[in-house]
């Protein structure tokens, strides 16, 4: 039997990703929840396994040659669990190179651009005192409509994101792209994005790696609470 891999996680676009592909790929796991609003990400311990104070990170205790494995990084992790399994990394080499590109897209492109949509949108916003920027606001969100355009056009041509087969492109992406309205974006002219949203979205193991401690998301605080999870989660702390 397959040893379970360590997941250190929080319910976040970045962590669903690899609850997506660990669900995905039927690798058992535990889950190790990092609280980064509370600065568990801080933790020496944690930092010996992400030394770059950021979650997912992984365990692997059957890793290369039957040795342990830490890895950081989203989208090395995507990688790592593709290559271990021989799944959803594309059929031959220049299948996998489409699929590489595209997942290379999401960690310099989409994930950064729509992940500071969300930062000057939703949160800079509500700081104390409020951070109303709308040079910041306009060029992140201009740009993450951009990146939808692309995506829209590629979607237009393929039924995944790297073509015929679903991949870990496609799970690196759709945990940003589902969040699209937070980003202040429409689908109206994406009728090939909201196809894929849509199809990606009914996937069991999809639901199942998004819905893994979604509590937690929601969960409620208090004014006090917010502002302290924002001065860890912003650098202030």
């Amino acid at each position: 039997m397959t040893a379970s891999i360590d997941l250190y996680y929080w319910p976040t676009p970045n962590g669903w990703k690899v609850s997506i592909a660990l669900e995905e790929m039927g690798l058992p796991y535990q889950t190790h929840l990092i609280n980064i609003g509370k600065g568990d990400q801080f933790d020496p311990d944690f930092l010996k396994i992400a030394p770059n104070n950021r979650m997912p990170a992984i365990t692997d205790p059957d890793g290369p040659d039957g040795a342990p494995i830490s890895i950081f990084e989203s989208g090395a992790i995507l990688q790592y669990l593709a290559r271990k399994t021989g799944t959803f990394c594309g059929a031959d080499e220049r299948a996998r190179i489409v699929v590489d590109q595209w997942l290379m897209w999401q960690m310099g492109g989409l994930g950064p651009m729509a992940g500071q949509a969300h930062h000057f949108l939703k949160y800079a916003p509500s700081m104390e005192p409020p951070q109303e920027l709308p040079y910041a606001q306009d060029r992140y969100r201009n740009e993450t409509k951009r990146l939808y355009q692309v995506l829209n056009k590629q979607l237009s041509e393929n039924e995944f994101v790297a073509g015929p087969d679903y991949s870990i492109a496609d799970m690196a992406i759709w945990p940003w792209a589902s969040l699209w309205e937070g980003q202040q974006q429409t689908l109206d002219d994406k009728p090939h994005l909201a196809r894929w949203l849509e199809t990606v979205g009914s996937r069991p193991a999809v639901q199942q790696g998004q819905g893994l401690h979604a509590d937690l998301r929601d969960a409620k605080q208090d004014d006090d609470e917010k502002r302290e999870s924002q001065k860890v989660l912003f650098g202030q702390k």
